[in-house]
């Protein structure tokens, strides 16, 4: 796929536009047309969601059936693959920007660009979903949201602790986690995220740290080719990284991933989370909570009073095995145009990828709030995109989750972490040449 330079998602202006039907629904026989569709990232909510959309695609094609096929979430990925590698029993499938690398590599994916050259729906989007979506060609998927950091802050506990406002930069971060941490009452200040996908978190303070360096259209790099790992200001985020566990995070917070962060946010054992806006639903949800007791801010800034926002996505794809790809090729088009996207967008808590979402009081007030004012400053919060289509990615995160984890305990340090990081990216990038 090309580069994508993203500019940050969410709400921009236009309207929605007319659902798109499938121009046929038979098998070219007269026989009617099955098409199976395998999601990866699958909770009961979702599937309630899709399963609602599925019969409004249906409704306009007749003798087009859809088959949702919904994996547990620790054996989709490798429940997906097994099926592509068959070459059947996929028509349409859920794309990450992790896996549309791999897939591609595998030849897994059918190039849907020529089919929606004259597709109306290209007008609707964000410049940020056409870019993903890659518009000129090849197009693999059409992203059907973007996950976003913020930082959610518990109000009442920065209160308690004598804070007037939550934190703008990972400076001002470390300071009032180490105030509010108090171990003897069970009460910390920054929800630690240690386990899987740690090292997602730490990538996002060590590019704060080195924005006016970046590459904005591969954050781990420069634009001389060397990497983010072994600059100057990556060893100063990932000293004060672990000064923020150190000081500021519970013990336990070195095996926490995504549920163990949420559940000590909506405790009241944390009073800082730094996650995607997916959380804004669960916490909405959360009986415990009242709305006056937390609220998010932008993501925190570098000392260059800039924040690198990564974003990341998933989308609607094509099998290239698929034998009703005009069918598989209608339903994509219907789940990203018209009500559709939006509708996914609610309940799933994804920034949006039509511009008609800033129209919406939802997405325009509230703890979504956030999300428009870092669009409003591109400056401050810049929009990159990180190399996660590579197909080494998720062996990467492996790896640096890891080592990560090993600086935490004491057993290397920031130094020889990012060492092993900076030449392990070099290596790879090298072995392309």
């Amino acid at each position: 796929m090309k580069n994508r330079t993203p500019a940050f998602v969410a709400m921009l202006a236009a309207g929605a536009l007319a659902l798109t039907g499938c121009s046929g629904s038979s098998s070219g026989d007269g026989s009617d047309v099955t098409l199976q569709m395998v999601e990866t990232l699958t909770n009961p909510a979702r599937q309630k969601i899709l399963k609602e959309l599925i019969a409004g695609f249906e409704e306009e094609n007749p003798g087009v059936t859809v088959e949702l096929v919904s994996p547990p979430n620790e054996q989709a990925l490798s429940t997906l693959q097994q099926m592509l590698q068959a070459g059947n029993g996929v028509d349409v499938l859920e794309v990450q920007d992790s896996t549309v690398g791999p897939f591609t590599a595998n030849d897994w994916l059918y190039d849907m660009n020529g089919d929606l050259a004259d597709w109306d729906g290209w007008d609707a989007l964000t410049e940020n979903a056409k870019s993903f979506a890659n518009e000129e060609g090849p197009t693999y998927l059409i992203p059907y949201g973007f996950y976003g950091l913020s930082l959610f802050y518990r109000t009442d506990l920065i209160e308690e602790a004598g804070f007037d406002e939550p934190p703008h930069s990972w400076e001002e971060m470390i300071e009032m986690a180490s105030a509010i941490n108090d171990p003897s009452s069970n009460q910390y200040g920054y929800a630690f995220r240690g386990g899987t996908n740690g090292a997602s978190n730490a990538a996002a303070i060590i590019t704060a740290y080195a924005a006016d360096e970046i590459d904005p259209e591969n954050a781990f790099l420069l634009p001389d080719g060397s990497t983010v790992f072994a600059t100057p200001e990556a060893e100063e985020a990932m000293t004060d990284y672990l000064e923020l566990f150190e000081n500021g995070s519970p013990p336990s917070s070195i095996a926490w991933g995504y549920p163990e962060m949420v559940q000590g946010f909506a405790s009241g054992s944390t009073a800082f989370l730094l996650q995607d806006p997916e959380v804004i639903a669960t916490i909405r949800d959360d009986s415990t909570l009242e709305e006056g007791q937390w609220s998010t801010t932008p993501l925190l800034v570098g000392p260059s009073g800039k924040a690198a926002q990564p974003l990341a996505s998933a989308g609607w794809g094509v099998a290239e095995s698929s034998e009703h790809k005009e069918e598989a090729v209608a339903l994509v088009e219907y789940l990203s145009s018209g009500d559709a996207p939006l509708t996914f967008a609610k309940g799933n808590s994804l920034v949006p990828i039509v511009t008609a979402a800033q129209e919406d009081p939802y997405f325009a007030e509230g703890p979504w709030a956030t999300y428009v004012s870092m669009n409003t400053d591109p400056d401050t919060y810049m929009n990159v995109v990180q190399p996660r289509a590579v197909e080494w990615w998720t062996e990467w995160e492996k790896k640096a989750d890891r080592e990560l984890q090993s600086m935490l305990l004491g057993e290397s340090t920031p130094e020889d972490v990012l060492a092993g990081w900076d030449e392990y990216w070099s290596e790879k990038y090298a072995s392309e040449k």
